[in-house]
């Protein structure tokens, strides 16, 4: 099929994925087969793209071509950088690394509500930066909920301050967020440049997101902690934890001058991963146990590839009829220079609020490619990770930090979140302006 028709019957295919990937995330979030028990959000997509190349004239030429060609626009190097950086995290939060540090900052700071807000928000943005947004997130929030019934106190502050720190300084490092690693990957943006250009809009982004969370929540912080001992987490594995955490910050600084020793980046994460595993396979026959290998491995994002590959072959398919190639085009011929990364920067926030930021993403990675401006890119980089923050849609980690919220008896609604998310996301944008018209 092609022509007219098959560009029709390409969209509605699209958007029915869509719609129906988001009934899933809000109501039937895991299938279970047997003992097993999967996320559904990605069997729409994956539906979607298999009729898309069997219906759609050459698609399926086109996508085997794409993940098999040495290129930057290859889904499979994203995705092996990606797992790859995934895997070295969740093995340093396997040590109990990142519940450790964090009792022992809050077990000194616990006997005032805006010390432990400024203590815990400085933490989760460090280890943001260094790690991931998705695994911050799923990591501090059960320790966030801990913490705020122990004290006696309201939880929602500190939840929404770890989801918008998260979600700001994701934008600082390439490895922050995976949109920042398709984006910077398919435009072959050097690691250290790519810091150099994102580092004061991301701090920037990240204090104006604390004042206005700090004025929303004043009068919840400015009540008593109720007096309770905090003693501090023991690490689970010092030695695991040393190792995990010695490879991860190797993996990152062989990341950042990847450009000058000429190797890609997704063969670096994958080396480093691979370093790691083979001292965990080694580590768990010492230890006589086999958790120590099989932990870290279940946790890593599997579901992401599925997603991913199925969402570029969509893409792929509606950029076959030049849809993405003329929304660009438009968007260049209303407005030039400056005004159009603001334009994009705007759209992008928009765009993964209909249909989140990883396909927002992939779609226009194809239709920054009618812009020559490398601050256009970096807007919709920033518009990637900030969207995330204006309703639970933005981003899979908003509708997966809901459900823990939902598991945890924490009541925090759809509404209640896009209404926090909306003067933060407004100030966010405001600054990002500033920073497009400034500094990029």
């Amino acid at each position: 099929m092609s022509g007219t028709a098959g560009l029709v019957t390409s969209i509605i295919i699209a958007i029915l994925a869509i719609i129906i990937m988001f009934v899933c995330i809000l109501k039937f979030p895991k299938l279970k087969i047997g003992k097993f028990r999967i996320d559904t959000f990605w069997i729409p997509t994956f539906i979607a793209a298999i009729l898309l190349i069997i219906i759609i004239k050459d698609v399926g030429k086109i996508f085997i071509d794409s993940i098999t060609t040495n290129n930057s626009l290859n889904p499979l190097k994203i995705l092996i950088l990606f797992i790859s950086v995934s895997f070295l995290s969740v093995t340093l939060d396997d040590s109990g690394f990142f519940n450790f540090i964090a009792s022992l900052f809050v077990s000194k700071y616990h006997n005032s509500q805006i010390k432990l807000f400024l203590v815990l928000y400085v933490l989760i943005s460090i280890l943001t930066i260094f790690t991931s947004n998705d695994i911050v997130i799923l990591t501090f929030t059960p320790f966030i909920i801990f913490l705020s019934k122990k004290g006696n106190i309201n939880p929602i502050p500190y939840l929404v301050m770890e989801f918008a720190a998260a979600n700001t300084y994701s934008m600082m490092l390439e490895i922050g967020n995976p949109t920042n690693v398709y984006l910077s990957g398919v435009y072959e943006i050097p690691f250290l440049d790519y810091f150099i250009k994102m580092a004061i809009p991301s701090i920037l982004c990240g204090i104006a997101s604390l004042i206005v969370l700090l004025l929303i929540f004043r009068k919840d912080l400015k009540k008593e902690i109720e007096v309770f001992e905090l003693n501090v987490t023991p690490l689970r594995d010092k030695k695991l934890c040393i190792v995990s955490g010695s490879i991860l910050l190797l993996a990152t600084i062989t990341l950042a001058i990847s450009n000058y020793i000429n190797i890609e980046m997704y063969i670096i994460s994958l080396i480093f991963a691979l370093i790691l595993l083979s001292f965990l396979i080694v580590y768990s026959i010492i230890k006589k146990n086999s958790n120590v290998l099989l932990n870290p491995i279940k946790r890593i994002p599997y579901n992401l590839i599925p997603f991913v590959l199925s969402m570029f072959a969509i893409i792929i398919t509606l950029e076959s009829f030049d849809l993405f190639k003329m929304l660009g085009e438009a968007i260049e011929s209303i407005s030039d220079g400056k005004v159009t990364s603001i334009l994009y920067l705007i759209i992008s926030i928009l765009s993964c609020n209909i249909v989140n930021n990883i396909p927002m993403t992939l779609a226009f990675s194809s239709v920054l490619g009618n812009t020559a401006s490398m601050t256009s890119i970096y807007a919709v980089i920033m518009g990637s990770n900030i969207g995330a923050l204006l309703t639970p849609i933005g981003a899979l980690a908003g509708i997966m930090w809901l459900r823990i919220l939902k598991e945890t008896h924490i009541k925090y609604s759809f509404f209640d979140f896009i209404k926090n998310g909306f003067f933060v996301t407004l100030t966010i944008i405001a600054v990002a302006i500033v920073s497009i018209l400034i500094i990029l």
